[in-house]
């Protein structure tokens, strides 16, 4: 009976926030004929590995909640993904398992969890790691079980003075959660822990991503041992016709300042992150809020919005991101996957698919309407060779060569100003989606004010180049910023996906210079406008301007004239990874 007043409640919660949707199932691609127990070996020819990014030496690295875990203990920072040790694709998942003193140089170890209980036999899904008080972490995870359900575990570390945390025990008692307690959930949308936090009860939280129809759903646990974990009655939040929430995360961030605060932080001066992956768009979004203690409810800000409109960590390729309390720095550092834009057949050919981004410190917005990601410092220890640009003044169709660097692997902080606006198109209130307005406005199409930016991964005679610019519109007493990342031009290679992304950047242009900085990594162009508040990563595969024949240029193609105020590049030492 209970469990009946149980699915009336959750019905009523689906139908006022989804209307009676039918439910769309989220599934992974699976490749039988590809899954031989042969591992693929990399052709010779590698163009795209990356440099500085990490990347397994091979195969297929898995983008659902992906990283898994991320953590510091004992000073070492721990980095688990979703790994097929025997192919380029999607299968023979396991947690594999890579650590680091600096989140720049990565040393591999043997793989953490493999399927070996009923509990996980058909899998190891994603998870997250909490670091309980006594310092100890613990992980809990999504497995399958023999009928294909998804059920969550945990694990722990079978030596505590490892820092490098090299074996991991699963409790006898797993699953701990399962979606059979509750009829309404689906047990193929039940999946992906958060990173627990503590109450001003004691008891431990945790939410799972699922989905009643297509309204999206943080189920929430509370456990008092960690152990032993009951359903709230209500999920922590919900939105209407948004499909399944992979990868939840939910973490508190700063009012004050920059600094970053543990997931388990309460008191003043705090908003909420509710980040989920929506699976129907595979794209990250997310809205800030406020907390409700005692309800273990969350509600977003106003204008903070659930669904495909809202605000993204990455408007490009980004998907399936998890953050974490870094307590050695007191910092948040959130990571991402960066999937492939090449076909299946090329991935298999090349023998590897799936990269990571750079880790980004992220923090609230003074705004506190969103959060602002910059790349974490250690990596500026890779800069070598700094490059040059011969002017600075940028005329109507002008283009010139930043030189004195690797441009196939490099790192580009750079500066605009605009001191007449007089040349700004009207902005069209029908301009709503900032992606098909950069498709149709890329970087061959001459505007008022831009495009101007950078060209990168540019083959000499500009038959290849992937364009970052900015775009400059008046709109009645303001002006709008849009960023775009066109691909378009990226690849003589027709099979590749080539999108255009763009977003709309909160900066104001007169009182403000516009910033951009991108890492350039071969097959990588990762892009943060206005001091990391709008980030566009795209994955492109040039066929001329590879290695030493790529070019890097600033240009301008519209007819107003943008000054240059600061320009610093370098070329990019590749790190050690694996």
């Amino acid at each position: 009976m209970a469990t009946s007043s149980h699915c009336l409640l959750w019905f009523f919660f689906s139908l006022f926030f989804g209307h009676g949707f039918v439910p769309l199932e989220a599934s992974h691609q699976v490749y039988t004929h590809l899954q031989n127990g042969s591992p693929s070996a990399l052709t010779s020819d590698q163009p795209y590995r990356t440099g500085y990014h990490f990347q397994p030496p091979s195969h297929w690295m898995n983008g659902i909640c992906y990283p898994n875990a991320p953590m510091i203990y004992k000073g070492i920072y721990h980095f688990f993904y979703q790994y097929n040790p025997l192919g380029a694709v999607w299968g023979n998942i396991v947690w594999a398992h890579s650590t680091s003193t600096d989140l720049v140089n990565w040393t591999p170890h043997k793989y953490a969890i493999s399927p070996s209980q009923p509990a996980d036999i058909n899998g190891c899904w994603s998870g997250s790691a909490t670091i309980l008080p006594n310092g100890k972490p613990v992980i809990l995870y999504t497995g399958i079980d023999p009928e294909n359900n998804q059920v969550q575990n945990m694990a722990v570390p079978k030596d505590l003075s490892d820092p490098f945390l090299e074996e991991w025990t699963k409790l006898p008692q797993n699953p701990l959660m399962e979606s059979t307690s509750y009829n309404c959930i689906d047990a193929s949308s039940f999946r992906d822990p958060t990173t627990a936090w503590q109450g001003t009860d004691g008891r431990w939280r945790v939410i799972i991503g699922s989905k009643v129809n297509r309204n999206g759903i943080a189920i929430l646990y509370r456990s008092k041992d960690f152990v032993h974990w009951t359903k709230a009655e209500q999920p922590l939040h919900s939105g209407k016709k948004t499909g399944m929430w992979e990868c939840p995360d939910f973490f508190p961030v700063s009012t004050t300042s920059a600094t970053g605060v543990d997931t388990s932080s309460i008191g003043k001066n705090l908003k909420y992150v509710l980040k989920v992956s929506l699976d129907e768009t595979k794209h990250d979004y997310y809205t800030i809020g406020s907390y409700n203690y005692e309800k273990d409810t969350y509600v977003p800000d106003k204008g903070s919005v659930d669904s495909d409109s809202g605000l993204r960590y990455d408007y490009g390729k980004f998907y399936a991101s998890k953050t974490f309390f870094d307590s050695a720095k007191n910092r948040r550092i959130l990571w991402g996957w960066i999937n492939e834009s090449s076909s299946v057949e090329h991935d298999i050919e090349k023998g590897w698919s799936g990269v990571q981004a750079i880790p980004r410190n992220v923090w609230l917005d003074k705004s506190r309407k969103q959060l602002v990601q910059w790349p974490v410092a250690e990596i500026e220890k890779l800069r070598s060779n700094p490059g040059h640009l011969s002017s600075r003044g940028l005329k109507e169709g002008s283009k010139v060569e930043v030189g004195g660097l690797t441009a196939s692997q490099a790192d580009v902080e750079i500066s605009f100003k605009i001191s007449d606006f007089e040349e700004a198109e009207v902005f069209e209130e029908s301009w709503r989606d900032p992606q098909l307005l950069c498709s149709e406005k890329d970087a061959s199409v001459k505007g008022g004010l831009g495009p101007f930016g950078l060209m990168v991964l540019a083959s000499e005679g500009l038959e290849e180049y992937t364009a970052v610019f900015f775009r400059i519109f008046k709109r009645r007493t303001k002006y709008v910023v849009l960023m775009c990342s066109d691909q378009s031009r990226s690849s003589l290679d027709e099979d590749n996906d080539k999108t255009t992304y763009g977003a709309f950047l909160n900066v104001d242009p007169v009182d403000e210079e516009l910033s951009l900085r991108t890492l350039i990594d071969h097959s990588i162009v990762e892009s943060f406008g206005g001091g990391g508040k709008a980030c566009i990563t795209a994955r492109v595969y040039p066929t001329l301007a590879t290695e030493d024949e790529a070019r890097l240029f600033v240009f301008n193609k519209g007819t107003g004239s943008v000054g240059v105020t600061t320009v610093s590049a370098w070329s990019m030492k590749s790190a050690k990874i694996n």
